[in-house]
């Protein structure tokens, strides 16, 4: 059974120290301007060189996470960016874009490529997609049961890397645009605000009245002394979050972890002393998901933070000795030589100027005391091999001492040597911009077929409908060539499965296609005519080509991307234009989750699987259960059918998830006459785009 990783983050350069000081066998670390961490101490080409230098000398693997949503200005900083990282030597790049995965390949084609988690990658169809695409590792979704994760390692041929303490952010990865929308701080593009830890209530509160509770904290992650599970479900490492923490805190996990793999006790206490909102979770691991999950950052916490913190630089004051060493020290009447040598094929010989003595007795055990103490490098002395000609021969100590310092100093700068990944040049493809139809077709979406007024199904009302795969027996069949299959962004449990029966099943009834929302999705419909939503989080031209590639034949920009940018997003496929699509009204999706906030103040028997939060200026929240996950929606919709020219796409998407049939009749008129929305609404990030 192959040993697990430690992976710890690294959010500056004390950091990185106490990472690999304190034994973690790998990093990962974020590139400037392109990583989910902007607040971290992000690291740029001469400061990652460094740091692979430091960490490839002590036998540390480097992860460089580039793991954002890219814009169309952006790819060529992107490809400088990729250009830098094979420079560097890095083992690997965590991606979540798909520009950024197909860059990579093209740019440097050796380079290992990691599967952010922020693909929202949590059933072993997308882990099998992520091996097609040539991933050679996928960072799982933090919401799976330890059933799960073994489920998935166990077939999907790559490599699997599960997070094992640290934060949970409350949605599902990649699948959160609350700060977005709240705050225009992307999430998407590391810097999102946090807001699931400010006050979102779930207790039924008057009409005006603020909501103090924060029922969208969960508490972090620690499966720590769970680690030989994984280890014996095949996952190849264990990640601890936190690149925006401190040095202190990641000394100590990586200690926790180091113990835990060993199946040693660690200082539970003390690791919840460093960090906790009141404590630690396993539910999600467990398959426990329940309200225990949940918790806040106290007053407490923080005191118990600076009483912990000052011991534990300790852990990382001196380097672990950790890389194996062999010596050879050979003496002669002439003069001394020492060879010293990793298992990696690295060596460094040195020699002395000491005139050695004959000896009375035999040095050689005193020669090796010398030769062992390698503490405070990052060496720990192997075989020690001693050889005397004419001997025996005298050394003093202190030359055989400075001997081995010399060694070793050569040995760790051969280690230490930049080996860059071999790149090619690649031609960037001219941004374009298109301009805007004059009236983009409608397409409509619904929950349920029951909420399709007569409006949707008039001849001029929308060239598309959609809805979700599980309604597809309620479509008549004079309708089905109109109508696309939603298929779900969460499939949790058995709903994978489910999915692809309900596929199988629609495959042959005359339905106009299927709209993916998780990368999963195209290996489901492989072969079947099929859309991109807005789960898939397009928002730049190189990954819109990747995903018509792959075969889609029309695809939603992400909300969050601005009118400049969706004009430079037109893929061709096969020399055609593929149609793009914009969100023109709904209430946005902000979050999906699998933990229930609900349950905070109710459990599943005693619930009709909706609910509101309310947040800390009285805004009421709708909360929708569905399909074992919870979506958390924006209370305002979002509307741009008045502006028809404003957005450079070749269709636009009425949204409908909360309203009556009435509601959604009286919004679908609006939307075909093109008049302006009647209450509140936004224009949502069109025209102000997101940090």
């Amino acid at each position: 059974m192959a040993q697990i990783e430690i992976l710890a983050p690294v959010g500056s350069e004390e950091m990185l120290r106490a990472a690999v000081y304190s034994g973690a066998d790998a990093v990962y670390l974020g590139f400037a301007g392109f990583n989910a961490r902007s607040g971290a101490g992000n690291f740029d080409a001469a400061s990652l060189c460094e740091a692979v230098r430091f960490c490839h000398g002590r036998g540390v693997r480097v992860h460089v996470a580039m793991n954002t949503t890219v814009y169309a200005g952006e790819l060529e900083a992107l490809a400088g960016a990729v250009r830098a990282v094979a420079a560097s030597g890095a083992d690997a790049v965590i991606c979540q874009d798909l520009a950024v995965a197909r860059l990579c390949r093209e740019i440097a084609p050796q380079l290992p490529r990691h599967a952010s988690t922020q693909m929202s990658v949590h059933t072993l169809e997308g882990a099998l997609e992520m091996a097609r695409l040539g991933f050679t590792r996928v960072i799982l979704a933090r919401e799976l049961s330890l059933e799960e994760i073994r489920q998935i390692t166990a077939r999907c041929g790559i490599e699997t890397e599960c997070f094992v303490h640290g934060a949970l952010c409350m949605s599902m990865s990649g699948q959160c645009y609350m700060s977005a929308f709240l705050g225009g701080r992307s999430g998407n593009r590391g810097s999102c605000a946090g807001p699931c830890r400010l006050p979102f209530d779930a207790s039924p509160l008057p009409e005006g009245r603020p909501g103090t509770a924060c029922h969208l904290s969960l508490k972090d992650n620690s499966v720590i002394d769970r680690l030989d599970q994984l280890q014996a479900a095949g996952v190849a490492s264990a990640k601890i979050e936190g690149r925006l923490r401190t040095p202190e805190y990641v000394a100590a996990a990586v200690n926790a972890c180091l113990a835990g793999r060993e199946g040693r006790a660690y200082d539970r206490a003390l690791l919840q002393d460093v960090f906790s909102r009141s404590g630690f979770t396993s539910g999600y691991l467990d398959g426990k998901i329940d309200g225990t999950m949940f918790g806040t950052r106290s007053e407490a916490d923080a005191r118990q933070t600076r009483r912990a913190l000052p011991a534990l630089r300790e852990l990382y004051r001196r380097e672990r000795s950790r890389v194996p060493v062999d010596f050879r020290l050979e003496v002669e009447a002439g003069g001394e030589k020492l060879t010293a040598a990793d298992r990696e094929g690295n060596r460094a010989i040195v020699y002395g100027d000491t005139q050695p003595q004959p000896a009375r007795t035999d040095p050689a055990e005193g020669l090796r005391r010398s030769l062992a103490k390698t503490g405070g490098t990052p060496f720990a002395a192997g075989s020690i091999e001693i050889r005397m000609e004419d001997g025996p021969w005298y050394l003093p100590g202190s030359a055989v001492n400075e001997l081995r310092r010399e060694a070793l100093d050569a040995l760790l700068e051969k280690r230490s040597a930049v080996r860059p990944w071999p790149v090619q040049p690649v031609q960037m493809p001219a941004l374009v911009r298109r301009s805007a139809p004059a009236r983009p077709q409608l397409w409509a979406r619904f929950e349920e077929w029951a909420q399709v007024p007569p409006e949707a199904l008039a001849q001029d009302g929308p060239v598309r409908l959609i809805l979700p795969i599980a309604q597809a027996d309620q479509v008549p069949g004079e309708w089905r060539s109109r109508t696309i299959l939603e298929l779900p962004r969460a499939m949790f449990g058995a709903l994978e499965q489910d999915t692809l029966r309900r596929v199988q099943q629609a495959a042959g009834q005359g339905f106009a296609g299927f709209e993916a929302n998780n990368i999963a999705h195209l290996g489901i419909c492989r072969g079947l005519p099929l859309t991109g939503g807005i789960g898939l989080n397009l928002t730049n031209p190189l990954a819109a080509q990747a995903y018509a590639d792959l075969g889609l034949e029309a695809m939603l920009v992400l909300p969050e991307v601005r009118d400049s940018e969706i004009a430079c997003i037109a893929p061709l496929r096969q020399g055609v234009p593929v149609p793009t699509g914009a969100l023109i009204y709904g209430h946005m999706p902000l979050m999906l989750t699998r933990a229930c906030p609900l349950q905070n103040v109710r459990d599943c028997t005693h619930c009709d699987r909706q609910g509101v939060l309310t947040d800390r200026k009285a805004r009421k929240f709708p909360v929708r259960c569905t399909g074992g996950v919870r979506i958390i929606y924006n209370p305002v919709p979002l509307y741009m059918a008045d502006k028809p020219g404003a957005l450079a796409v070749d269709y636009g998407v009425a949204y409908f998830t909360l309203e009556s049939r009435e509601e959604a009749a009286r919004v679908l008129a609006r939307i075909v006459r093109g008049e302006p929305f009647d209450g509140e609404f936004t224009r949502g990030l069109y025209y102000k785009g997101t940090a």
